[in-house]
């Protein structure tokens, strides 16, 4: 009998144990880590996919900064509720109130010209020495398989002079050089309008909307800021001939009611940020990106050594 009551006492204890440490890995989950594996080349090659990423979710209340990394809940999926959306990583490089321009390529905020991150990426023209030596260039690379040509001697490739010079110097390429601006037709570039004509690499100016600031809106501008107005403040909209309604009224002036930023990722041509859905609210923000835990090459099947408690920038 002593016996038994010895073993149900250990065994208390060890359940005890076992809930205590659910509980503290809920706790840490929720309030303060949560980890999320990077699923594409957006951010390369800072982040590569099958990163098992570490988000600081404590940044969202002691504060962001420019030229953080932040993973958010996509903006655009507005038929799911907040919890089921998608999750994004991009870099923030412009905060409420900022004034961002992207000239050939390079970004200006408030006038002043933002230094490259280490790990940007633009789309390079690399040129094969033969069709077949792709596989090795993207293995090399860490990039997915899905970059690999079929039966081209040439592919287009996110990479930076670094990079560049890694592949000549290693003989898997004939040459690379960078392609061209002007990527990204206006008819795909937020706001969408006539009145825009923004690409990828040229665009704005453009102000990010701040909380209490007053916009002045007319059919116009109104692209500018119909998605904060509608979709992210719930407020309804509607156009009369020359004027824009809010509850029956003409609407001229609206005071935002949140703040905003404006985010890209750091391979600038294969990425999908607010150069084509707008503005990012702040309240989207899941966290900072804190660090790299380990990657699994998904194409491979295996773990790769030199990513181990990789730090991000």
């Amino acid at each position: 009998m002593k016996s038994l009551l010895a073993r149900w006492r250990k065994l208390n204890e060890w359940l005890r144990a076992l809930v205590i440490a659910v509980a503290v890995l809920g706790g840490l989950h929720a309030f303060v880590l949560r980890w999320v594996t990077v699923q594409n080349t957006s951010m390369y090659r800072t982040l590569l996919p099958g990163d098992l990423l570490a988000v600081n979710i404590l940044a969202t209340w002691t504060g962001l900064d420019r030229n953080d990394v932040v993973v958010f809940r996509d903006p655009v999926q507005d038929d799911r509720v907040m919890a089921r959306r998608d999750l994004l990583v991009k870099r923030i490089v412009a905060l409420p109130g900022d004034i961002v321009q992207i000239k050939a390529g390079t970004v200006f905020v408030n006038g002043k010209r933002m230094n490259d991150v280490p790990g940007l990426t633009r789309s390079w023209l690399v040129r094969l020495k033969q069709p077949d030596d792709a596989t090795s260039v993207i293995e090399h690379l860490q990039l997915p398989m899905d970059f690999v040509p079929t039966g081209r001697s040439f592919i287009e490739l996110p990479l930076n002079e670094v990079l560049a010079e890694e592949l000549d110097k290693g003989k898997l390429i004939s040459d690379a050089e960078p392609m061209g601006a002007e990527r990204g037709s206006p008819d795909h570039i937020f706001p969408y309008s006539p009145a825009f004509r923004w690409n990828a690499d040229n665009y704005g100016p453009i102000t990010i909307p701040a909380e209490g600031d007053t916009v002045q809106i007319d059919l116009g501008r109104l692209p500018l800021y119909d998605r904060i107005i509608t979709r992210y403040e719930g407020r309804t909209l509607e156009a009369a001939r020359n004027d824009v309604l809010m509850n029956g009224e003409p609407l001229r002036e609206y005071v935002i009611a949140q703040d905003y930023c404006f985010v890209l990722g750091d391979s600038r041509n294969h990425s999908a940020d607010s150069r084509y859905w707008g503005f990012l609210p702040m309240d989207h923000i899941v966290g900072r990106a804190a660090f790299v835990l380990l990657n699994k090459d998904a194409d491979r099947g295996k773990l790769r050594g030199d990513r181990w408690f990789w730090g991000v920038d």
